[in-house]
């Protein structure tokens, strides 16, 4: 250190016989001479000079030693001899604490490019400690506590491993469709917080055979290629050709599948929508409005459930992914467990004590049945399209505009009539078991 040298010189102090020590700045003369001799390897020590470090925040204080200062046996601190935190020692005129210290900032700086840091990130992650001495230990104390600040979990926190990807088709057992790895490879490389290098390392110890001779004709073109030029370049070779356009297209002509619940149709949708905003087929701010418009088009098999959420009222604010999902689900679970309710109430449990009671009850229910009027078959007014509402056809063969206010004026109607035969029913059953 030219600094350390040029004090000495200023001071008349032999470097063998120099050392410096760097205190808090409110301790006295007194207390660092005392302190010091504790430390009996270095005999009489005298203080000849201080001098205040304002990036430190600290008093730097040179001394004189009656014997000459060997690194090898002067500790690399002493422990006031009031207690508190330990003062740092360091030896001026060593030559083999000079070429550790070189040696030292050499490694620190290949440590720093390495981790795409510099001094000046080095000096905040320790604003207030002092410079590290020239001793081994403190070397390797300083090094142990700049990795402790500076490197982060080797899984990247909540990392899971990727897996296999060669784009063979069809999918390998133990591989990964391009789709489903694609999205755990993007959530890798947006979330975790490690450096690009262990990025495009991880990403390419998950891909082999023709994914894998992507990947490297990536690297050889540009050797500084981000992980996400990797991912984009895979998509394209493996991925479909379709243009953000095309895919927003598709995406409006979905259909809920016949048996599919409304929660798996809109987990399907979400899917779909999902690439076309990537491939900039749609704002990403329209998302839950063009969502819940597709939603309401394609769900053919849920009229019912959509009137009762009263989703078409809600298009000025659409609601968003995970709220729709989490509202249908609570709808379809309620739906389950009424018919759950239902199903029980009429199960008619049988008991061998009781054969001969069910059987006259039987038979005359049966007798008492025949009273009844028997139900008429439905009316073609009755059935009505989902697209237009008119009656006497089916939205499959309707070629006339859509009309959803009447559409749901019809499914208002329906349903109140339903519940009202169901509440004739019920009492025409009371009745009869009177």
């Amino acid at each position: 250190n030219p600094f350390t040298k040029y004090w000495c010189r200023g001071e008349g102090l032999e470097e063998t016989h120099a050392l410096m020590t760097i205190i808090p700045e409110d301790v006295e003369i007194t207390k660092v001479e005392e302190t010091l001799h504790t430390i009996k390897c270095l005999g009489k020590v005298r203080v000849r000079g201080r001098n205040f470090s304002a990036r430190l925040n600290r008093r730097m204080v040179l001394c004189e030693s009656r014997e000459e200062v060997k690194d090898d046996i002067v500790p690399s601190e002493v422990v006031p001899i009031d207690g508190g935190e330990a003062w740092p020692i360091i030896i001026i005129g060593s030559t083999e604490a000079q070429a550790a210290a070189e040696e030292f900032n050499n490694k620190l700086k290949g440590l720093l490019q390495a981790e795409g840091k510099t001094m000046e990130d080095l000096k905040s992650l320790f604003p207030s400690a002092p410079p590290p001495t020239n001793s081994t230990e403190s070397i390797l104390r300083a090094v142990g506590d700049f990795l402790d600040k500076t490197t982060k979990p080797s899984d990247g926190g909540s990392y899971c491993r990727l897996r296999m990807f060669s784009g063979v088709l069809p999918t390998p057992p133990g591989e990964e469709p391009l789709d489903h790895w694609l999205e755990q490879a993007w959530l890798m490389v947006e979330e975790t917080d490690c450096s690009d290098r262990e990025k495009r390392r991880r990403l390419m110890a998950s891909l082999k055979g023709s994914a894998l001779e992507i990947a490297k004709a990536v690297r050889h073109a540009n050797p500084d290629a981000s992980p996400k030029d990797c991912l984009e370049a895979l998509e394209s070779a493996f991925g479909s050709a379709e243009s953000g356009d095309d895919l927003y297209i598709a995406f409006r002509l979905m259909q809920q599948q016949k048996g599919e619940k409304l929660s798996d149709f809109l987990r399907r949708l979400e899917r779909s929508l999902a690439k076309v905003i990537q491939r900039g087929g749609l704002h990403a701010s329209c998302m839950d409005k063009a969502r819940l418009e597709q939603l309401l088009r394609g769900a053919t098999g849920s009229d019912l459930m959509l009137i009762q959420l009263r989703l078409r009222e809600r298009k000025a604010t659409p609601p968003t992914f995970l709220q729709l999902l989490s509202e249908i689900r609570t709808e379809e679970e309620y739906e389950a467990s009424r018919k759950k309710l239902t199903a029980s109430v009429h199960q008619v449990h049988a008991n061998p004590e009781h054969k001969a009671t069910a059987a006259v009850s039987t038979m005359e229910a049966s007798k008492q049945s025949s009273n009844f009027p028997k139900r008429a078959p439905k009316r073609s007014e009755e059935t009505f399209c989902y697209r237009c509402g008119e009656n006497g056809h089916f939205a499959a063969k309707c070629h006339s505009p859509e009309n959803q206010a009447k559409v749901i004026k019809k499914l208002i109607q329906a349903l109140k009539v339903t519940k009202d035969k169901q509440r004739s029913d019920n009492a025409t059953t009371s009745e009869v078991n009177c």
